[in-house]
């Protein structure tokens, strides 16, 4: 009787163990998702609760905001009087002394006191009717009229108001209801939220053949950045894909961010891909990858916050990062390209030790195994940037690239069909190209609506 009760209290105790093993392990697992934030995970800001760790800026340096004492001015410089519209000159009326000025003494000495002033013309839209009269031919008795031009017959909108109108929605992210009141209110046009989408759309299908040339353009780069992140289609989960060169840029809104969308927008590309670790993109050649140590570095943050060997590996890599980041910054400087693969040499050897020592099956490396593991694997597309010119060590470009997207996507109900992506495509790449270029969004706009009116190829982005 006695065995039979502590054989069943062993076989409870084993099942408590293993129960309280379990939820531990399950304890465990939701404290670490609980401590994730935009500093140690992918998470946007937006998503930091209350009381998470503020987003670390400079360091203090004990001054005041702004200018210093003995900074030198920069302010607005005054344009030559021949660039000016109007000039309005003051007299004095009367001097201190109190004597008062007659006409034939108002003769300038010396230079003028010179103040300019911009201010905005009164903005109304110019309404022009195009009359086609009928005429009776004498010989047949019939009425002919003439056509409307075709630059004329393809909107009841010029150019220069489309491309205002597509400048609003999609650079400065206005709502459809807001674009129409700043219409009417600046403009003194007559349009409604029915008229923006359909502006829009025009101004999609005028920027078909440059979206094309920006994908092969995009194609063609020796080095890409690349990242993805979340959209949204009539509610549904979709992945809004970014490529970008320096100079190009190209979006997509696809399914998901599955791996035969990374290989439909790269194509035949033969580009260094700088990416985050994401699987998708695993189908490329490790020396034709370049993974982002800033997401390197984001990740090591998140391990730091652990205890024991994970939290020293973690400070490890995060003392790692920091010298490769200065290694970096020193080659931008100098330019000396000998030098920066020397101090990498050095930081490879370091690195690689303690990854073949946080990656062992001890239970101590449980925490850190997983990445030491990708790490290694991954291996030669940590230092790509070091040999080839173009190629930078993080993905900051197209995080930056793509921060445009995201906003509207934030502002807005995203899409809400299969046009409407294609359409957002088109709008966010040349939206993106025109910053990256440092080309007026407007001017381009103009110049493509108005060759689309009259059938001509519209400008590419070179």
């Amino acid at each position: 009787m006695v065995v039979e009760v502590l054989l069943a209290l062993s076989a409870q105790n084993e099942r408590l163990e293993g129960q309280v093993e379990r939820l531990t392990a399950r304890v465990d697992k939701l404290e670490r998702e609980l401590a994730k934030n935009s500093r140690n995970s992918s998470q946007p800001p937006s998503t930091d609760r209350p009381g998470s760790p503020s987003r670390r800026g400079k360091d203090p340096s004990g001054r005041k905001q702004g200018a210093q004492p003995g900074h030198e001015g920069s302010g607005r410089q005054l344009l030559p009087t021949s660039a000016v519209d109007e000039v309005i000159v003051h007299w004095p009326g009367r001097c201190d002394c109190g004597h008062e000025f007659v006409e034939h003494e108002l003769v300038g000495v010396g230079r003028p006191v010179r103040h300019q002033v911009e201010e905005l013309p009164r903005l109304a839209v110019t309404v022009t009717e195009h009359q086609c009269p009928r005429v009776c031919c004498p010989a047949c008795g019939r009425r002919e009229r003439a056509p409307l031009p075709a630059e004329v017959a393809a909107s009841a909108f010029g150019p220069r108001f489309c491309a205002a109108v597509a400048v609003l929605s999609v650079r400065n992210r206005v709502s459809r209801r807001d674009v129409v009141e700043c219409c009417e209110q600046l403009f003194g046009a007559r349009i409604s939220a029915g008229t923006v989408d359909a502006i829009l759309e025009r101004v999609s299908d005028a920027l078909a053949e440059p979206d094309a040339d920006l994908l092969a353009r995009v194609r063609g780069a020796k080095a890409l950045n690349m990242d993805e992140t979340g959209w949204r289609t009539a509610g549904q989960r979709r992945a809004l894909w970014g490529a970008f060169s320096d100079p190009h840029a190209i979006v997509g809104v696809r399914d998901s961010r599955h791996e035969d969308h990374a290989r439909e927008l790269l194509g035949d590309t033969r580009a260094i891909v700088t990416s985050d670790r994401w699987w998708a993109y695993a189908h490329l050649p490790l020396k034709r990858r370049q993974i982002c140590w800033a997401h390197l570095r984001r990740d090591f943050k998140a391990h730091a916050e652990g205890l024991g060997a994970e939290k020293q590996f973690a400070e490890h890599g995060l003392k790692v990062c920091e010298e490769l980041f200065w290694s970096w910054e020193i080659y931008q400087h100098t330019r000396d390209r000998t030098e920066l693969k020397r101090r990498i040499r050095a930081l490879r050897r370091q690195f690689k030790a303690i990854l073949r020592t946080s990656s062992g099956k001890a239970p101590r490396y449980k925490y850190c195994r997983g990445m030491a593991r990708n790490l290694l694997k991954v291996w030669p597309a940590l230092w790509t940037f070091a040999d080839h010119h173009g190629v930078k060590p993080t993905n900051n470009h197209a995080e930056r690239a793509l921060r445009g997207s995201v906003i509207y996507r934030k502002l807005s109900l995203a899409t809400q069909s299969k046009d409407g992506e294609r359409r957002i495509e088109r709008l966010l790449s040349v939206h993106t190209t025109c910053r990256l270029q440092r080309r007026p969004l407007h001017d381009y706009l103009i110049d493509a609506l108005a060759a689309h009116s009259r059938g001509d190829p519209a400008p590419l982005l070179a």
